[in-house]
């Protein structure tokens, strides 16, 4: 009787759990929640992305080209892009889909080049990767890149981010806190029916087109692209989200920077790149030697009012590019070696800030200094600085090719972590204001105001930062950022785009770049040494408390019925 009450009372509860179980997944699947458990939430998307994935109306296609036998740093990659598309899809109403893709299957290598031309063609870029194994090295060509579509438009999504100056695991690890920003950038591209509307400023001698056409043609993808000489025509800028003030090298008058200034103080966005020397590269490649004197740009006080001063001055530095120079005697045959070239620093970008987060290094050419002023209301964040072996020299500076023939001493390049590069943030005041007559402030048809929006400037002291190379004879115009001596590629281009899309981003979702994922790293040294160890621990521990578990169990189940 009592083994029937007992079994009855356990069917009862049985059948009680199943209704409970199905009655919470009824209620659940009217209230979505994922849950991370990760100490950095790594699999949190920001609300910006939320926002952006629950207003897609269409299905956003990808393909990754990250499959096949690799590596566990990008076995890592895969996997976590996987999840990060997983996460996506969750957010996104089912309107994400991917598949991964292995372009080095096919085993003919004729049709394998083919798919690689193909997808080279379409932006996607190759890692030669060096395998090690117990029987040496290979070479294998791996495609870390993806393929996003979304109604006939398609973007390349590039998953690794190399960084010449972190080890593998560091790049790994800082395109894995890419992932989010990335992709959901790349879905926004897509999906954007309007382009906000920047311009490059001319009539002060400006880079032109061509020498600007790399960076046009990537912020393309993003915005509408013009051109505008001010003139002094009031309201000519009003149209736009942002402007680019491009290396001037002539005066800017002062009708023209009070329709700056103004454009600044109804919340207007202003990318200043600004050499502060001449530098005629014209007199250094035919002499060996030039002379770098100041501009008159007529742009210290307004710059100075909105927070900075742009020193007349230029740096030096032992972390530096190289160029080309004919080690051969007079009259031999030249033979050309790469040397430091100190006017061309390298400057390590700052991890404090999105923009400049997980970049390559940034070069530069004929940098000068900036230093900061103290403004009310206005915050200032620095994005580049030179590095600890920095030499500044006071203009009039002599350029001098002489730089390469002596070693550097050392003790001399002690002025370390020159302000490169500058946001500010905040409310600006009018470089105008109490300066100007009543008949000016009394004009409805002026509209002059004192006192600034909320708005936000970056200031950088290097005017080729942002120029391309060209080879003038045949018009092929470089990669910005590729430096053609070195074949090296650096990341300006990837600067100036961070720059022009967190002055233009209301979303907020650049600031996802800020994310940051704890690098946790096996010890290499003990891996080798102590390898048998670990593996002994790894797989004979679990099993051995198996095992008294099981022992432990069965001597009190013994002693139980025994009695």
């Amino acid at each position: 009787m009592s083994k029937n009450k007992n079994k009855k009372r356990d069917l009862t509860a049985l059948a009680l759990a199943i209704v409970i179980i199905v009655l919470l997944n009824f209620l659940a699947s009217f209230v979505f929640h994922r849950f991370d458990l990760t100490s950095e939430k790594r699999y949190t998307l920001s609300d910006a992305t939320k926002s952006l994935l629950a207003k897609l109306d269409d299905v956003v296609y990808v393909k990754v080209y990250l499959d096949g036998d690799f590596p566990a740093g990008f076995k890592r990659l895969r996997n976590e892009t996987k999840e990060m598309l997983d996460e996506f899809r969750a957010y996104s109403n089912e309107n994400i889909e991917y598949e991964f893709i292995n372009p080095s299957e096919n085993t003919d290598k004729k049709q394998q080049n083919e798919i690689f031309k193909q997808l080279y063609d379409k932006g996607l870029q190759p890692t030669n990767l060096e395998v090690k194994d117990e029987h040496g090295t290979s070479q294998q060509i791996i495609w870390p890149a993806a393929l996003i579509s979304y109604k006939g438009k398609q973007l390349p999504w590039q998953l690794l981010k190399t960084q010449s100056y972190q080890s593998p695991e560091a790049q790994l690890n800082n395109s894995i806190q890419a992932l989010e920003y990335e992709f959901a950038s790349s879905i926004r591209n897509l999906t954007t029916l309007f382009r906000p509307e920047i311009a490059f400023i001319h009539g002060q001698g400006e880079l032109d087109t061509l020498a600007t056409k790399d960076i046009r043609d990537a912020l393309k993808e993003f915005y509408f692209v013009d051109d505008i000489a001010i003139n002094e025509q009031l309201g000519v800028l009003n149209q736009y989200k942002a402007i680019v003030i491009a290396k001037p090298d002539t005066t800017f008058s002062d009708k023209d920077l009070f329709i700056i200034d103004q454009f600044v103080i109804k919340g207007g966005k202003v990318l200043w790149v600004i050499d502060p020397l001449f530098t005629p590269v014209d007199s250094l490649s035919r002499k060996g030697a030039t002379m770098a004197i100041p501009y008159e740009l007529n742009l210290e006080n307004i710059l100075f009012k909105y927070g900075v001063r742009i020193n007349p001055n230029m740096l030096i530095d032992l972390q530096c590019s190289a160029i080309p120079v004919n080690k051969a005697f007079k009259g031999q045959q030249p033979r050309f070696e790469l040397m430091p070239w100190y006017f061309s620093p390298l400057i390590t970008p700052s991890n404090v800030h999105p923009i400049s987060k997980n970049l390559d290094l940034i070069k530069t050419d004929f940098v000068s200094s900036i230093d900061t002023i103290e403004t009310p209301g206005i915050k200032k964040t620095i994005l580049l600085r030179s590095s600890k072996y920095t030499k500044t020299l006071n203009s009039p500076v002599r350029v001098d090719m002489n730089y390469l023939r002596y070693q550097p001493d050392e003790k001399q390049f002690k002025d370390s972590y020159q302000n490169i590069a500058v946001l500010l943030e905040g409310k600006f005041e009018s470089v105008f204001k109490n300066r100007l007559p009543k008949e000016i402030l009394n004009d409805s048809a002026i509209g002059y105001q004192p006192d600034g929006k909320q708005t936000s400037m970056i200031v950088i002291s290097d005017g080729d930062v942002i120029k391309n190379d060209i080879q003038y004879n045949t018009g092929k115009v470089y990669t910005l950022g590729f430096d053609k001596y070195t074949n090296q590629m650096y990341g300006n281009k990837n600067f100036i785009l961070n720059c022009i899309n967190y002055l233009c981003d209301d979303s907020g979702l650049i600031s996802v770049r800020a994310r940051e994922l704890t690098l946790r790293l096996l010890d290499k040294k003990k891996i080798k040494t102590q390898r048998v160890k670990w593996q002994v621990i790894n797989t004979g521990l679990p099993l051995l408390i198996i095992i008294i578990f099981g022992m432990i169990y069965h001597f009190n189940r013994k002693r139980k019925y025994a009695s």
